[in-house]
């Protein structure tokens, strides 16, 4: 008697039907769902700013400087995104950056020039996300504590090195960055390394292993260390990527500001977690795009905008932010009971 070959089934046990799209194809409209959303919510955003202030918020200098704020927030958000993709949270991004700000600029280190005010900037943040790493993947220490335990030494580290004082920055090649004349086709240099560090970012997270590996530590961490991959390491090497994201910031932060101060990168958390979740990144992990973080980030900074242009209360603006917040806290969920 001849034997037939059993049809393939599902992981529920069932024959798929065949014109049933594959899981990924599901995923991937899904994902340009929330990606059209969030561009239809920005674009809505644009029309209210040119609808009030035409003459002002359309002006060229004034989207140059959207995006110039946008890029510092934005750059920490990047470093955000992988973190809670895998599952784990970074309270402490502000106060690194803040640190990483002042360090940079205290005369000792203005001494050895750009390189070094870079340099400095760049070391402070990966060495603090290094005690991050280390206390979380091998000190067993919850996310949460470990680095709001950073936030409040870091936030005092800073205030003991500038004792509550600005340190202003005397090196013109930084401060000339700054400046119009240092803007290529009108994109200032900021922006450059924003969109460098956030294609990066989109080709790690998306073409790498090491991608792989975060959202598999973020589904599922017990899976992932039986399928062999090094869960300690791979969160390890995360909040590093976070630290070295809070450092090139802190730089950003530096030519923008021309200055270092103990009050930098004041909210940053928030405002990082808040994009990274409006972008469609959950909270729990396993989940999470670097463009939708974007976009979030460009959302709250023209909001920003917008209200000072219009000379709104700053409570009315975090009142807003929070609904915002919410509402994409709501559709995530409703979107997971979906599928």
């Amino acid at each position: 008697m001849t034997q037939h070959a059993s049809p393939p089934r599902d992981s529920t046990g069932k024959v798929p039907s065949a014109g049933a799209p594959p899981a990924w194809r599901g995923l991937m409209a899904r994902a340009d769902v929330r990606t059209l959303s969030l561009l239809g919510v920005l674009a809505a955003l644009i029309l209210i700013g040119g609808i009030t202030k035409p003459d002002q918020f359309l002006d060229s200098r004034n989207l140059q400087l959207v995006l110039t704020q946008a890029s510092v927030i934005g750059v920490v958000t990047v470093g955000m995104t992988f973190v809670i993709i895998s599952g784990g949270i970074d309270l402490s991004v502000g106060a690194i950056v803040a640190l990483a700000s002042v360090w940079a600029t205290t005369v000792a280190t203005q001494e050895y020039g750009f390189g070094g005010i870079l340099f400095t900037a760049v070391i402070v943040g990966v060495g603090c996300g290094l005690v991050n790493g280390v206390l979380i993947a091998y000190g067993a220490m919850v996310p949460f504590i470990a680095t709001l335990a950073m936030l409040a030494s870091a936030r005092g580290l800073a205030l003991q090195i500038t004792d509550g004082k600005t340190q202003i920055v005397t090196i013109p090649s930084v401060l000339d960055l700054g400046e119009r004349d240092a803007y290529v086709l009108g994109i200032p240099p900021l922006v450059m390394v924003f969109a460098v560090v956030t294609i990066i970012g989109w080709l790690i997270l998306n073409r790498t292993t090491f991608g792989r590996r975060t959202v598999a530590v973020g589904g599922n961490a017990e899976a992932a260390r039986l399928a062999g991959i090094d869960v300690r390491r791979q969160r390890l090497y995360l909040y590093l990527l976070s630290g070295l994201c809070c450092g090139i910031a802190a730089f950003l932060l530096i030519v923008l500001s021309g200055s270092g101060q103990n009050t930098n990168g004041n909210l940053y958390e928030l405002d990082a977690i808040a994009a990274a979740i409006i972008g469609g990144t959950l909270l729990s992990g396993g989940r999470g795009t670097i463009v939708g973080s974007v976009l979030g980030v460009l959302i709250f900074t023209t909001i920003t905008n917008i209200f000072a242009l219009n000379n709104l209360q700053s409570d009315v603006q975090q009142i807003a932010k929070g609904a915002i917040i919410v509402a994409a806290v709501l559709v995530q969920r409703r979107t997971a009971s979906t599928t």
